[in-house]
């Protein structure tokens, strides 16, 4: 087996495929995931404590038995981890949906549970020093990140809408006033989800070529286009 600095710490029994080792890594994959699903769920994702739990001990008993395979069977690869990170791969792929807005939806947590996986597994090889720095890399990407990533969209020159006009001709109007505040329109789709209610929906990419408009957020661009006239509703899409 690998060197690894806290499995040479605990001794050789936490390589080892027995009770304890087995019942230790339980119950380390298992703080893992609480932590990770409980800041999921509290961020209202799709997948939530339960899901990132069963997942990861899944994951962490492929790995555990890939080690008895080849160490005491001899197999020559670890098939039933590589099994498990293509279903894994499937599952989450179908966690990410379009919204009715065009709004790319569940892409953090899909790679989330897939980074889970990963790292399960390899706490389920013995690599507990690997496993425990990744999940805490991982947990620094979500949390520490999240607001870096918040005021560098907001600095962007470049955002998106989710833009509702009062009738299809208010379109041209629209286009003109947002010209006459700055605002460049780079690309413009009709939502079809809104096809029989009476408005016209559009997912609108904008680049701020006013300098004026440089000066202020996008929660204030928006706030001055939501009082059109031509205007139902307005939002920032992301």
């Amino acid at each position: 087996m690998p060197y690894d600095s806290i499995a040479h710490l605990l001794g050789k029994w936490s390589v080892e495929v027995n009770v304890a080792s087995t019942a230790l890594k339980t119950a380390l994959v298992i703080l893992m995931a609480v932590v990770l699903g409980c800041e999921r769920a509290r961020n209202r994702h799709a997948a939530g404590l339960r899901t990132f739990i069963v997942l990861s001990i899944g994951s962490m008993f492929a790995g555990i038995a890939d080690v008895y395979f080849i160490t005491v069977l001899h197999v020559g690869f670890s098939f039933l981890s590589a099994a498990v990170f293509i279903g894994i791969s499937i599952i989450t792929a179908n966690t990410i949906i379009f919204s009715s807005k065009n709004q790319i939806m569940g892409l953090t947590t899909s790679v989330g549970m897939w980074s889970m996986s990963i790292l399960s597994a390899v706490l389920g090889f013995g690599l507990y020093t690997a496993a425990l720095i990744g999940f805490a890399a991982l947990m620094i990407g979500l949390l520490a990140f999240s607001k870096m990533e918040s005021y560098i969209k907001n600095k962007s020159d470049h955002f998106e809408i989710h833009l509702e006009l009062k009738s299809r001709g208010s379109l041209q109007d629209f286009v003109a006033m947002a010209r006459e505040f700055g605002l460049k329109i780079d690309n413009l789709e009709l939502n079809p989800a809104y096809a029989n209610s009476g408005l016209s929906v559009y997912s609108v990419k904008l680049t701020i070529v006013g300098k004026s408009l440089r000066k202020k957020s996008h929660s204030e661009i928006i706030d001055a286009l939501s009082v059109l006239d031509c205007v139902y509703y307005v939002e920032k899409i992301g």
